[in-house]
C-alpha cells in the first residue's frame, strides 16, 4: 500500500512521513508541537477488549478513526483517554485536528498487525480545511506499515483491535452497522417441497419428546428492534438477538435469530415475509420480555415453546421465499394490522397497543438517554418526539419513537411526509393529551419521572452529558433574577460591579428609553410637572429585568455560578421547507460516523427569540444556574401540543407553571416574546421574593461547549408532591 503508485502520492503526506518517523524511531512513540491539520472521515465504535486487571465496571467502549491528509487515509486506534472527546463530540466526522502525540502499536499475538494509537489530539473548529479538496475520499490510498499490506484489519469493515469482529452504531447499539449487514434483496423462488412440512400446533405438542425437526412454513406477522447483548470478556463475535412472531395456519409463535444469523438475515426478514425452516431447534420461551399485542389476528397463540434459528448446533437453513412464489393453498395468515385515528385514542385504556398512520407536522431532533437497570457497558437509546395529523381531529398524534434498528427511516423522518407506526402504547398522563410511545415491536415507515438533584450535583450533571444526551432535572430553589434576551441565544455576563460610563452610556441616560417595568402610578411624560421630569432624567431608566432584594448580597457569597447554559441557535425550532430539507435534516440528526462529501451545506445562523433568562438560586444559597425560559406565545407552535391551556392571568409565576402565554396568538410560528409581552410578565416578579421553588430543567449537550438549560416548568413547594 506504501509503496503504491499515484500521482497524489508523489505530493508531501503528513501521515506518510509520521509513519516513517514511527518506524525509525526505538520508542515507537512520537510527540510533535507543530503538525499539519488532518482530517477525520470515519469515527467507529466498538466494545474494548479486557486487560489485567479491568474489571466490568471500567469497561469502556474503544474507537478506530479514519484520517487523512488529502493524498493518504491512515485508520488509527484512538487511546482511551481522548474518548471523552468523542463524547463531547468535539472530535467528529468531517472536522480537522492536529496530532500532537502518537505510537505505533504492534500485537502482540498476532504477525504481521499493528497500528497508529493517536494518543493527543487538538481539536479545529469547523470547517474543514482539508476535506474541501478532495473529490473522492475513499479513493485516497490506505497507509500501512512496510509488511503489513495483507493485515485485513486495516482495509475492512473490522476493528483494530482483532478480538472483535464487529463494529457498534456510534451513538447506540440498536442499528445496524457496518458493510457486513446483509442489505434488504429481493427473495428467492426456489423449488420447495412442502409435503411434509410440520404445523406450529405440533412443535408445541413435541417438544418434550424426541423428535426429528420437519421443515415449517410460516410467515413473519411482527419484528422486534435488534437486541445486542454484547459485555465485558464475552467470547462471542456477533452477540445480537430478534424476535419475530410468525405464524400458519394451525397459529403464531416466538421465533428468534441469533448471533450472525442476525448479520445476514435480519434486514431480508421483514413483515410479510414467507420462511421456509430447516434445521431449526426450540426451547422453553422467555418469560422476562416484550410481547406485541395480537387478539386482532384472530389466530392461537403457541407460548410455552420458541423456535430458535442458530449458526451452528444445529446450523438452521433459512430460505426467504418471494412473495411471486407462495400459492395461496399454502394457507399462510395475513399481517393484520389495529390503525386507530386520533379522534379514537382518548378512549382507548392506558397501555393499550395500536398502528397510526398520519402527515407529519413536527419532528424534534434527535436525543439520547441512558438505558436504566444496564450491568454491561453503558449504553443510550436514541429517540425523537414527532407530531402527525390525521384529520379526525384538532390534536394530533404525539409520538415518542425510540430507535427501531431502521436508521435509514428514523433519520429521514421529516413534515409533510406520512407516517406509519405500529404496536405504539398509549401513555397517559394526568392533566395532559395522550401520547404513543414505541415498543420493541414498533416499526415506522414513511413516505415522500424526574430525578431532584443537590444544586452541588447540578455541575457534574453538566459536565457528564455527552453529545445529544438529554437530562430533565428537579432543583429546589429560589428564582433570584429574570431579564428579558431579545433575538440572541446566550446573555452576556453581567458584571459584579457597574464599569464607567462613556459618553454613549451618558447619552443613554440622559435619554430615557420604554425598555423599562412601568408601575401603575407612571405618569405620561408630557403630564410630568417640570421639576418632577428633570430629577426623572436624571435616574438611569429601570432595566428590562429583575432582582431579588437580596440577590447583589447573595451573588457575592455563590461558591459557583453556572452562566454558560441557556439557550443557543439549537434550541430554536426551524420551520421546514422543501428546499432546505437535506440541511434540516442533517440539522436535526446526530453526527455521522462518516463523512461524505455530499453533505448539506450548512443552515444560515437562527437566532432564538425573544425569551427570558432566569438565574435561580440553589436552596442552600451555594450555587447559581442561569437556564432560559421560551415560553410557547402562539397557537401553531409544536411545543403547545400537550400543555393544559387552562386561561391565566400571565403573571410571572402562571407562565413559568404552564410554560404558555394566556391567550396564545396566532399562527406566528418562531416568534418569541416581546418586549412588551416581556414587561407585562416583569411587572408581577415581586411574587418571586424569597418564593421557594421547584424548578423542573431540560439539559442537553448540544456541541463541544455548547449546553443547553432550558426551564419546563416551575412549581411552588406547595403545589409540588415530594414521591
Amino acid at each position: 500500500m506504501e509503496s503504491a503508485s499515484s500521482s497524489l502520492v508523489a505530493q508531501d503526506s503528513f501521515l506518510q512521513r509520521t509513519l516513517g518517523r514511527l518506524s525509525s524511531t526505538q520508542s515507537l512513540k512520537l510527540s510533535a508541537e507543530e503538525a499539519d491539520p488532518v482530517a477525520i472521515v470515519a469515527l467507529r465504535r466498538y466494545l474494548s477488549e479486557p486487560t489485567d486487571g479491568q474489571n466490568q465496571e471500567q469497561q469502556l467502549d474503544s474507537y478506530d478513526v479514519t484520517i487523512t491528509d488529502g493524498v493518504w487515509r491512515a485508520k488509527c486506534f484512538l487511546h482511551p483517554s481522548l474518548n471523552q472527546l468523542v463524547h463531547r463530540n468535539a472530535l467528529r466526522t468531517g472536522s480537522d485536528v492536529n496530532i500532537r502525540q502518537c505510537s505505533f502499536v504492534y500485537n502482540e499475538r498476532r504477525l504481521g498487525h499493528g497500528f497508529i494509537c493517536v494518543e493527543k489530539v487538538e481539536c479545529i473548529a469547523e470547517p474543514s480545511a482539508v476535506l474541501p479538496r478532495i473529490s473522492d475520499v475513499s479513493s485516497l490510498p490506505l497507509l500501512v506499515k512496510q509488511g503489513m499490506e495483507r493485515s485485513a484489519d486495516l482495509q475492512g469493515d473490522t476493528p483494530l483491535q482483532v478480538s472483535r469482529k464487529h463494529y457498534l452504531p456510534l451513538w447506540n447499539n440498536d442499528d445496524p452497522e457496518g458493510d457486513m449487514w446483509s442489505p434488504a434483496q429481493a427473495a428467492a423462488e426456489p423449488v420447495l417441497d412442502v409435503s411434509k412440512v410440520a404445523l406450529l400446533s405440533t412443535l408445541e405438542s413435541s417438544f418434550r419428546g424426541s423428535w426429528k425437526p420437519l421443515p415449517i412454513l410460516v410467515k413473519i406477522i411482527h419484528k422486534s428492534r435488534l437486541r445486542y447483548y454484547g459485555k465485558f470478556g464475552q467470547r462471542i463475535d456477533y452477540p445480537y438477538q430478534a424476535y419475530f412472531e410468525v405464524a400458519d395456519q394451525s397459529g403464531c409463535m416466538s421465533l428468534v435469530l441469533w448471533n450472525e444469523l442476525c448479520l445476514e438475515f435480519y434486514q431480508r426478514m421483514t413483515v410479510g415475509s414467507v420462511l421456509y425452516l430447516q434445521n431449526y431447534s426450540l426451547k422453553q420461551s422467555y418469560s422476562n420480555r416484550s410481547r406485541p399485542q395480537m387478539d386482532h389476528h384472530r389466530l392461537r397463540n403457541f407460548s410455552s415453546v420458541e423456535i430458535c434459528l442458530n449458526p451452528r448446533n444445529p446450523a438452521a437453513v433459512i430460505t426467504v421465499v418471494s412473495q411471486k412464489a407462495v400459492p395461496p393453498q399454502w394457507g399462510l395468515p395475513e399481517a393484520a394490522y389495529r390503525f386507530t385515528s386520533r379522534s379514537e385514542l382518548d378512549r382507548l385504556p392506558a397501555g393499550a397497543a395500536c398502528d397510526v398512520i398520519g402527515l407529519v407536522t413536527f419532528v424534534g431532533r434527535v436525543e439520547r438517554v441512558r438505558s436504566k437497570g444496564n450491568k454491561g457497558p453503558e449504553r443510550f437509546w436514541t429517540y425523537r418526539w414527532v407530531h402527525a395529523v390525521d384529520g379526525t381531529s384538532n390534536q394530533p398524534f404525539i409520538l415518542e419513537l425510540f430507535s427501531s434498528s431502521q436508521p435509514e427511516i428514523f433519520n429521514q423522518i421529516c413534515p409533510m411526509t406520512y407516517l406509519v407506526c405500529t404496536q405504539v402504547r398509549l401513555c397517559q398522563v394526568e392533566d395532559s393529551p395522550p401520547y404513543l410511545t414505541s415498543s420493541c415491536e414498533t416499526e415506522i415507515f414513511i413516505t415522500g419521572q424526574i430525578p431532584l438533584i443537590a444544586a452541588s450535583d447540578l455541575k457534574r450533571e453538566l459536565e457528564s452529558l455527552q453529545y445529544r444526551e438529554h437530562k430533565t432535572v428537579a432543583l429546589q430553589g429560589q428564582i433570584a433574577a429574570v431579564r428579558h434576551l431579545e433575538t440572541t441565544c446566550r446573555a452576556p455576563p453581567v458584571p459584579d460591579d457597574d464599569p464607567p460610563a462613556s459618553p454613549s452610556t451618558d447619552r443613554r441616560r440622559a435619554d430615557p428609553k420604554k425598555r423599562r417595568i412601568h408601575s401603575s402610578t407612571e405618569r405620561p411624560e408630557h403630564q410630568t410637572p417640570p421639576g418632577e421630569r428633570e430629577e426623572e432624567e436624571a435616574r438611569e431608566p429601570a432595566p428590562l429585568s429583575w432582582e431579588s432584594s437580596r440577590w447583589s448580597e447573595q451573588r457575592r457569597r455563590l461558591s459557583e455560578h453556572l452562566s454558560e447554559g441557556g439557550a443557543h441557535q439549537s434550541s430554536a425550532s426551524r420551520r421546514f421547507s422543501s428546499d432546505q430539507k437535506n440541511g434540516l435534516l442533517q440539522w436535526c440528526n446526530l453526527q455521522p460516523s462518516r463523512w461524505s462529501p455530499e453533505a448539506a451545506a450548512p443552515l444560515p445562523p437562527q437566532p432564538c427569540p425573544g425569551h427570558l433568562q432566569l438565574t435561580i438560586l440553589g436552596i442552600n444559597q451555594q450555587i447559581a444556574i442561569d437556564a432560559a425560559f421560551l415560553p410557547v406565545v402562539c397557537s401553531d407552535d409544536p411545543r403547545a401540543v400537550g400543555r393544559c391551556q387552562d386561561p391565566h392571568d400571565n403573571s410571572m409565576l402562571s407562565c413559568l407553571s404552564t410554560g404558555l402565554l394566556c391567550p396564545l396568538g396566532g399562527a406566528t410560528r418562531g416568534r418569541g416574546l416581546t418586549l412588551r409581552e416581556s414587561e407585562e410578565i416583569l411587572a408581577t416578579a415581586q411574587e418571586l421574593e424569597d418564593k421557594h421553588v421547584v424548578c423542573v430543567l431540560d439539559l442537553c449537550r448540544l456541541d463541544t461547549d455548547e449546553v443547553e438549560v432550558l426551564v419546563n416548568k416551575v412549581y411552588r413547594v406547595t403545589d409540588a408532591t415530594a414521591d
